[in-house]
């Protein structure tokens, strides 16, 4: 049964990340984006990481579902739906996924993977969240906090252009 379950909710994450990238409207890609969270939830339940799940929900299913939203809305980028896809453009976005997928796994030797996977298995709980995320991982936690940071200013940015 458990099997059965990680499939369809492997198969659901995967479509509806292909439904983000495709969707023309911004609210369907962020409906979209909704259900990958929680599909990505219900894989964290499957591997035993409830409190990862609930936070998955909680945070990026609700507050910053919520944010994406209201930016959305600021924005008004409904003269941007009717706009056609270009081939050169979807052509050099899938080549650069490729190009960086490949150097990806690569650059990152296959007992990293071993040795994070079970690292990850016996942190369930709060504390060893928090102790590895402040600790081993503090780098690519402050890396993500200023990518948000860079996002929002250009949202003002963005925001303010008709000003």
């Amino acid at each position: 049964m458990e099997g059965i379950l990680f499939w369809f909710l492997a198969l659901v994450l995967l479509g509806s990340a292909v439904a983000v990238i495709t969707n023309r409207s911004p609210v369907a890609s962020a409906l979209s984006l909704v259900t990958m969270i929680l599909a990505l939830a219900g894989l964290f339940g499957l591997l035993g990481a409830y409190f990862l799940a609930a936070i998955q929900v909680w945070v990026y299913a609700g507050a910053v579902m919520v944010l994406f939203l209201f930016i959305i809305m600021l924005l008004d980028l409904k003269a941007e739906e009717g706009m056609p896809l270009r081939a050169l453009g979807v052509g050099a976005g899938l080549f650069l996924v490729l190009f960086l997928g490949v150097g990806i796994w690569h650059a990152i030797p296959a007992s990293a993977w071993e040795a994070n996977g079970l690292r990850a298995a016996v942190s369930n709980d709060a504390a060893s969240i928090g102790h590895l995320l402040f600790g081993a991982y503090v780098l690519p936690f402050e890396a993500v906090g200023f990518l948000l940071l860079v996002a929002m200013v250009g949202v003002i940015v963005l925001s303010k252009r008709d000003v």
